[in-house]
């Protein structure tokens, strides 16, 4: 893998995303899928910590001290591979810091031929997950922009990098753009609330209302990557068909020049900084 053409550089540019077919091979996928496998068999999640992602946020008396775990549990999972419950989506994260198989690969040859290509110089993974999306359970996920949970200064140093392992169709829930939507900056942001309040989260501002017919479906063949700006507007349907939807997806910044918001709800660890992309 050289890394994008001159004129896929153009067109991420222009749209906010870029799809490259075939990024990975049958068997990558396979391995993949495999790995995740066992790690589920292996899974004990206490039902306390049974929580959703994104953690919703209650305001039942009666619901506060669940909040309160599940939000913990939310927000000190960056630096560990714990399992979220939303909808009938289920996903596991960090992968890309603690598993060997997922490690390698995020860190592979192809990934930093691509990041080389976009210009990243210190690139760093913040977040890894696999979503499972499964058969008439799997959930939508609604209109928004990854900087609005990832935000840097400043904007622009953010790359989501999306894996399909299985085909992705209009069907089972595949990725809807609104291409060139990258351009007007981010107008909602998920945010830390101060040390023990009940959430542990809150949401400033209100996202536009995005008209839906500028939305175009992103369907892709099983091994293909999709590149997402940290800006562009997307979503997914839910997967009403007899066929899952299985991803890995992670994201990149440009630590170079950046500066990380201390206001994320996802933070750095001692234990474990964001781990450089080039090895």
């Amino acid at each position: 893998m050289t890394g994008l053409s001159p004129s896929q550089l153009q067109k991420f540019q222009e749209d906010g995303f870029l799809v490259l077919e075939g990024f990975l091979s049958a068997e990558e996928c396979v391995a993949l899928q495999q790995r995740i496998g066992q790690i589920v068999a292996e899974m004990d999640v206490p039902p306390h910590c049974r929580a959703e992602f994104p953690p919703r946020i209650l305001n039942k008396a009666e619901e506060q001290q669940k909040t309160q775990d599940n939000t913990e549990y939310f927000l000190s999972s960056g630096d560990k591979i714990r399992f979220f419950f939303e909808k009938g989506v289920f996903d596991e994260k960090a992968l890309h810091a603690h598993d060997p198989v997922f490690k390698g690969a995020t860190h592979s040859s192809k990934v930093q031929a691509v990041a080389r290509s976009l210009g990243f110089h210190m690139p760093v993974v913040v977040q890894s997950m696999y979503i499972f999306k499964q058969p008439r359970i799997g959930g939508k996920v609604p209109a928004h922009q990854d900087a609005t949970f990832l935000y840097t200064e400043p904007l622009g140093r953010l790359l989501g990098l999306w894996i399909a392992l299985e085909d992705t169709t209009v069907e089972n829930g595949c990725l809807w753009f609104i291409p060139g939507s990258h351009t007007s900056g981010v107008s909602r942001r998920m945010v830390r609330t101060p040390a023990g309040s009940m959430t542990g989260i809150s949401i400033r501002g209100s996202d536009p209302a995005w008209d839906n017919s500028l939305y175009v479906p992103t369907e892709v063949g099983r091994g293909s990557l999709i590149l997402i700006h940290g800006e562009v507007v997307h979503k997914s349907e839910q997967n009403l068909s007899d066929r899952s939807r299985h991803v890995y997806t992670f994201h990149l910044m440009e630590a170079s020049g950046t500066v990380w918001s201390p206001e994320n709800w996802l933070q750095p660890t001692a234990e474990l900084p964001f781990p450089p992309l080039y090895t």
